[in-house]
Formats: C-alpha cells, structure tokens, sequence
C-alpha cells in the first residue's frame, strides 16, 4: 500500500473495480457491489482514491498586529 499502512480496504480504490456510478462498482474477480465492500482480492490503486480536501485557515482569531513588523 502507499502513503498510509492502515489504508482501509474499499472496492472505489481497487486496481480490479470500475466506478459504475455513485452506487455501484463493477469488480472483475466479484461482479457488481457497492464502493465500502472489500474482498480479498483487494489491490490498491492509488490513482482511484480523491483525498479530503484540506482544512480552510481560520484567520478570524488573527489581528492586525500579527501582520506588522
């Protein structure tokens, strides 16, 4: 697995599943099932997982002397 060992095994980010839709996925070794399955066969396929999009700063603690020098 790359970038994290404790990657939690799901059909959507399997080198062997297809995206069908937002439902389904098709799996060449289990046929159709939905992306949170997993089965033993699981490989993972960096390229097919979208990562969380980073947290918005929150400046509306800062105050204006923060920014002078």
């Amino acid at each position: 697995m790359l970038f994290r060992k404790d990657m939690e095994p799901r059909c959507a980010y399997c080198v062997h599943a297809a995206v069908l839709d937002e439902d389904r996925v098709g799996c060449v070794k289990k046929g159709i099932l939905s992306p949170g399955d997993s089965c033993r066969n699981f490989s993972y396929d960096p390229f097919k997982r979208i990562p969380a999009a980073p947290a918005a700063p929150d400046f509306s603690r800062l105050k204006e002397e923060d920014f002078s020098l």
